[in-house]
């Protein structure tokens, strides 16, 4: 598996996602966000869609603060899920944003488990939420952000008020109490 920046959005990149294989499959195609993938290289393409791909992050700059840079959509194919390919592909953005000179990192996430993979590669509950209740998650681009177990229950618990999926109530039971995961390497190298 490789793991590479196809481009930033000034360079217009866009990727073709099966939908029945991807969530957000269709915000891919658009082409003004940053891409960086997981690829197989090895993988056989039917062309209609970029096959090779296993997980894709999606990206761009704050439209009011420069030194910020969102990432907008993490999606992994669902047959793939669970491998740790969402955080080291994040992590592959962080390195490369903080070599661009960006400040931070941004995410907005809308399930427990994307809460847990953000956490693991430094990531921490702003407090705030956004958009459909969303929580705001952020790190400093150099270094991982300060990440108390208070804040890190309280973000959980924002997700434990919802309507859930058996999974995720399972593993949110699991995680009652708990202090944040341990950190992950967040380097792509």
């Amino acid at each position: 598996m490789e793991r590479l920046v196809l481009g930033w959005p000034s360079d217009g990149p866009t990727l073709r996602l099966d939908h029945r294989r991807f969530s957000y499959a269709g915000k891919f195609v658009m082409s003004n966000t940053g891409k960086a993938i997981v690829r197989d290289p090895g993988a056989a393409t039917d062309r209609e869609y970029d096959d090779a791909v296993l997980a894709a992050v999606a990206f761009n700059e704050d439209r009011t603060d420069p030194a910020t840079l969102w990432l907008r959509y993490v999606t992994v194919r669902h047959d793939r899920r669970g491998e740790g390919l969402g955080p080291r592909l994040c992590g592959l953005v962080i390195d490369r944003a903080a070599d661009r000179g960006y400040e931070r990192l941004r995410i907005a996430v809308n399930n427990p488990f994307a809460y847990e993979a953000l956490y693991r590669v430094g990531f921490g509950f702003t407090g705030e939420t956004t958009g459909l209740a969303e929580l705001v998650l952020e790190r400093p681009a150099a270094e991982p952000a300060d990440r108390p177990a208070a804040a890190y229950r309280r973000g959980l618990d924002r997700f434990r008020r919802r309507e859930l999926s058996a999974e995720e109530t399972a593993f949110l039971d699991r995680k009652a109490g708990a202090a944040p995961p341990p950190l992950e390497r967040a380097s792509g190298g």
